[in-house]
């Protein structure tokens, strides 16, 4: 049944051999990995505009430079990100490039922060996505969905986890749709918008001085707030709150090996696209807020998005089709954090900084460990901040522009490097043979150490100055942009992701340590081979004589036969009068064998057993104590759960026992 269910929601495993056919096209690539960098334009706008309106409506005008400054921004970005896909066409993004460039704990904080920012991603997109459809309900027969919001948010992260687990091509393929309508309805709103504007010259009404809605953590600010020092610092916070737009950039460089080949040639493609449509939209939507002097609503119960569309389009079916359009893409950025997060967590995972379930693959060829764990995380999230996404916007910002500020750092000391070719391709080989040993090599991908070489080839005749002047200036400005949020998100949460990013790193290292440690103890160095010990006593714990209990007493003799060890059968007694009538059975069915009854005045079974094989073990430190559980199966799943589990528990607790083997020998009922 559990089969049949699975096999309904995820589908039918693939094969290692068709890992090539899962690849993505440039145009389902865009959907998959751009989802969450187009959707920020849903709300960038609206965090700009609720830190200038903390100094009044007055403070609108400068909307437009900070949009045109983001921008600017984003073209730095897409330009050193295209480097960076050149220069790692293994993927793994800002991790990869701090790690082998700044060192190993520069690469584990990017991780660290990439892992947070995917996990909020979920979170924050999800919840705005529900946050556009409530807005659009606002009015109607199904304004009560407002008060469910936290319902919807879970249901939708179980539906998009679901649907990637049925493999990358397969979610690409139904994601696509509504990315590209959200941008044909984004333009719609963006001419349309204009077009009114300019014919009708009407404009969206300024709520009263005391209602305009701005960031609470902002202020209300007095006058003084747009002259000097005040001013400045003003701007910079409300451009570190447009900057949630670039969220998402990086997705790209993390997810190169899912691209059809040529793998960075196509991904280099597609970043520069979605730069393309993102500057558009950013642009569009920004100069035509200023232009209708839009203001956010001040009771939060609906989004800037939608009071310019229900100005631009009235509240027909336009609108809902911007509403529509908007929600579907917001609830689908969660997407790229789930093509993205796992990819992660397998290179981490491969690296040993991570449980090495998270580098396995499952039936349709994806990360499913990463997968699942995502969306529990997100859920955790959704939960405790209510599927409220601007509470949890503080938080989202500090993990990219760290990953940001650190990937673009990392390409500054990649760009130097190359001016000793050789020095670096000496290094490039070493470094990955010192890392071999704890690397779980991923079949279906071509190993990191021979991607970096072909691309030092690529790379040749390269302008590295002009390579490093770009990512220098990207480095400068996230970081600036960094420092602005966390100083004034520290208090709203962003203290959260300061605090969580070094513990994470320290279980990162937790974790490796406890994998060189394994790997250093199963070496063969130094070890000769040893001869097979020749004695080892058998232990046949048993309730009493039934069917189940004869098989295992064969299969202890058999063993017996062939090496003439000594056995023994135990049982524990828990109602002595039961004991005499197994004893009068035990001489029928035994077979010679000696049982050893065991008292257990506390009427405990699993505890006499364990102390009973520990002293004859400890007895006889120089055999093996082979114990044979007799266990009967019945023939559905669910009739087990009517049985003790106490062979499941004696297994469990011997596992850790030295020179201790247990075996079982299955009974399995017919009916």
């Amino acid at each position: 049944m559990w089969k049949s269910l699975k096999r309904a929601l995820v589908g039918d495993p693939i094969s290692s051999e068709q890992a090539q056919h899962e690849r993505l096209s440039k145009k389902t690539a865009l959907a998959v990995f751009s989802s969450d960098a187009l959707s920020s334009v849903a709300y960038s706008t609206e965090a700009i505009l609720l830190v200038l309106l903390a100094a009044g409506s007055v403070a609108i005008g400068y909307l437009v430079p900070i949009v045109v400054g983001i921008t600017i921004l984003l073209a730095i970005l897409t330009l050193s990100y295209r480097q960076t896909i050149h220069a790692y066409p293994s993927g793994g993004g800002a991790y990869i490039v701090a790690k082998d460039n700044l060192g190993t704990q520069p690469g584990l904080v990017a991780g660290s922060a990439l892992l947070v920012d995917y996990i909020l991603t979920v979170a924050v997109s999800v919840s705005a996505g529900v946050a556009a459809i409530t807005s659009a309900t606002q009015g109607t027969r199904l304004d009560f969905l407002h008060e469910h919001r936290v319902a919807l948010c879970i249901l939708i992260v179980v539906l998009i986890a679901l649907i990637n687990l049925r493999g990358v091509r397969e979610s690409g393929a139904i994601f696509a749709g509504p990315t590209y309508l959200f941008i044909l309805s984004m333009l719609a709103l963006v001419v349309v918008g204009f077009v009114r504007y300019y014919a009708t010259g009407e404009v969206m009404p300024t709520p009263p001085a005391g209602a305009v809605a701005h960031d609470p953590s902002v202020g209300p600010l007095g006058p003084g707030a747009l002259t000097g020092g005040a001013l400045v610092w003003l701007l910079m916070r409300a451009f570190a709150a447009g900057c949630t737009a670039l969220t998402g950039v990086e997705a790209i460089s993390n997810g190169i090996p899912a691209f059809k080949r040529p793998e960075s040639k196509n991904a280099a493609g597609t970043l520069t696209w979605m730069a393309v449509v993102m500057t558009t939209l950013i642009l569009g939507t920004g100069f035509l807020a200023y232009k209708l002097n839009a203001h956010p609503s001040s009771s939060g119960e609906e989004t800037l998005v939608s009071l310019m569309a229900r100005h631009t389009f009235g509240t027909g079916v336009f609108y809902y089709f911007v509403q529509a359009a908007t929600a579907a893409i917001l609830v689908l950025a969660a997407n790229t954090s789930f093509a993205d997060f796992p990819r992660l967590a397998s290179l981490l995972a491969a690296d040993r900084f991570l449980p090495r379930q998270f580098a396995n693959r499952g039936d349709r060829l994806v990360f499913s460990n990463g997968i699942v764990i995502l969306a529990v995380l997100a859920v955790v999230l959704i939960i405790i901040f209510k599927g409220q996404e601007q509470a949890m916007l503080p938080l989202y910002a500090v993990g990219v522009f760290l990953s940001f500020t650190l990937s673009q750092s990392g390409m500054v000391v990649h760009w130097l490097r190359e001016r000793n070719r050789e020095e670096n391709r000496a290094r490039i080989i070493r470094q990955e043979a010192e890392e071999s040993i704890h690397r779980t090599v991923d079949p279906s991908a071509a190993t990191h150490a021979r991607e970096r070489l072909r691309a030092l080839e690529r790379d040749r005749g390269g302008n590295w100055l002009t390579a490093t002047l770009v990512n220098g200036a990207g480095a400068c400005i996230t970081f600036v942009v960094l420092v602005v949020i966390t100083v004034t998100k520290f208090t709203h949460g962003a203290w959260a992701v300061i605090v969580l990013i070094p513990l994470l790193v320290v279980m990162f290292r937790a974790i490796n340590g406890h994998y060189r440690l394994v790997a250093a103890q199963l070496r063969l160095d130094g070890v000769s081979p040893s001869r097979p010990r020749m004695h080892h006593r058998i232990i046949v714990p048993v309730s009493g004589i039934h069917r189940g209990v004869l098989p295992a007493l064969d299969y202890a003799r058999s063993l017996s036969a062939n090496g003439g060890h000594e056995i023994t059968a135990v049982y524990v007694e828990i109602n002595p009068e039961n004991t005499e009538e197994v004893r009068r059975q035990w001489e029928t069915w035994g077979g010679g064998v000696h049982l050893k009854v065991l008292h257990s005045p506390f009427r405990s079974i699993t505890s006499p057993l364990i102390n009973f094989i520990s002293e004859e073990s400890c007895r006889h430190g120089d055999s093996i104590t082979t114990i044979v559980l007799p266990e009967f199966v019945p023939r559905a799943w669910w009739q087990q759960l009517l049985h003790n589990q106490t062979a499941l528990l004696l297994k469990g607790k011997l596992l850790f026992a030295r020179n201790v083997v247990v075996t079982s020998v299955p009974h399995h009922l017919r009916r």
